[in-house]
Protein backbone atom coordinates (compact mmCIF):
# COMPACT_ATOMS: atom_id res chain seq x y z
CA UNK A 1 0.00 0.00 0.00
CA UNK A 2 1.32 3.42 -0.70
CA UNK A 3 2.55 5.98 2.19
CA UNK A 4 -1.26 7.09 3.96
CA UNK A 5 -0.98 10.94 4.37
CA UNK A 6 -2.10 13.05 7.36
CA UNK A 7 -0.49 10.68 10.04
CA UNK A 8 -0.89 12.32 13.37
CA UNK A 9 3.07 13.16 13.36
CA UNK A 10 3.42 14.26 10.60
CA UNK A 11 0.28 17.21 11.03
CA UNK A 12 2.10 18.00 14.26
CA UNK A 13 6.27 17.13 13.46
CA UNK A 14 7.19 19.19 16.26
CA UNK A 15 5.43 17.16 18.95
CA UNK A 16 6.27 13.55 17.75
CA UNK A 17 7.89 12.69 20.69
CA UNK A 18 5.48 14.32 23.00
CA UNK A 19 2.63 12.42 20.86
CA UNK A 20 4.57 9.14 21.18
CA UNK A 21 4.57 9.15 25.27
CA UNK A 22 0.75 10.66 25.43
CA UNK A 23 -0.37 7.29 23.52
CA UNK A 24 2.07 5.37 26.37
CA UNK A 25 0.79 7.62 29.43
CA UNK A 26 -3.18 9.08 28.50
CA UNK A 27 -5.46 6.75 27.57
CA UNK A 28 -7.49 8.76 26.69
CA UNK A 29 -5.38 10.31 24.24
CA UNK A 30 -4.25 7.21 23.11
CA UNK A 31 -8.16 6.28 22.22
CA UNK A 32 -8.77 9.19 20.48
CA UNK A 33 -5.11 8.72 18.45
CA UNK A 34 -5.92 5.10 17.51
CA UNK A 35 -9.58 6.54 16.13
CA UNK A 36 -7.93 9.31 14.13
CA UNK A 37 -5.69 6.49 12.64
CA UNK A 38 -8.27 4.14 11.87
CA UNK A 39 -10.87 7.03 9.92
CA UNK A 40 -7.21 8.17 8.43
CA UNK A 41 -6.67 4.91 7.25
CA UNK A 42 -10.30 4.34 5.83
CA UNK A 43 -10.30 7.80 4.45
CA UNK A 44 -7.23 6.92 2.39
CA UNK A 45 -8.75 3.65 1.19
CA UNK A 46 -11.93 5.85 -0.39
CA UNK A 47 -9.34 8.13 -2.16
CA UNK A 48 -7.61 5.35 -3.16
CA UNK A 49 -10.08 3.55 -4.47
CA UNK A 50 -9.36 0.41 -2.29
CA UNK A 51 -12.46 0.76 -0.63
CA UNK A 52 -14.78 3.49 -2.43
CA UNK A 53 -17.54 5.05 -0.28
CA UNK A 54 -20.55 7.72 -0.82
CA UNK A 55 -19.24 11.11 -1.31
CA UNK A 56 -21.66 11.97 1.98
CA UNK A 57 -19.44 9.36 3.64
CA UNK A 58 -16.55 10.31 2.74
CA UNK A 59 -17.33 13.87 4.11
CA UNK A 60 -18.14 12.91 7.26
CA UNK A 61 -15.02 10.75 7.79
CA UNK A 62 -13.39 14.10 6.77
CA UNK A 63 -15.23 15.97 9.29
CA UNK A 64 -14.80 12.97 12.08
CA UNK A 65 -11.16 13.08 10.77
CA UNK A 66 -10.90 16.77 11.73
CA UNK A 67 -13.01 16.93 14.83
CA UNK A 68 -10.36 13.92 15.96
CA UNK A 69 -6.85 16.25 15.07
CA UNK A 70 -8.95 19.42 16.63
CA UNK A 71 -9.28 17.61 19.88
CA UNK A 72 -5.45 15.61 20.16
CA UNK A 73 -3.85 18.97 19.30
CA UNK A 74 -6.04 20.55 22.19
CA UNK A 75 -4.61 17.62 24.03
CA UNK A 76 -1.68 18.21 22.70
CA UNK A 77 -0.90 22.23 23.57
CA UNK A 78 -3.12 22.40 27.21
Amino acid sequence: MTHTPHELQEEFPERAAQIAELKQSDAHFAKLAEEYHDVNRAIHRAETNVEPVEELAEVEMRKTRAALKDELYRLLTG
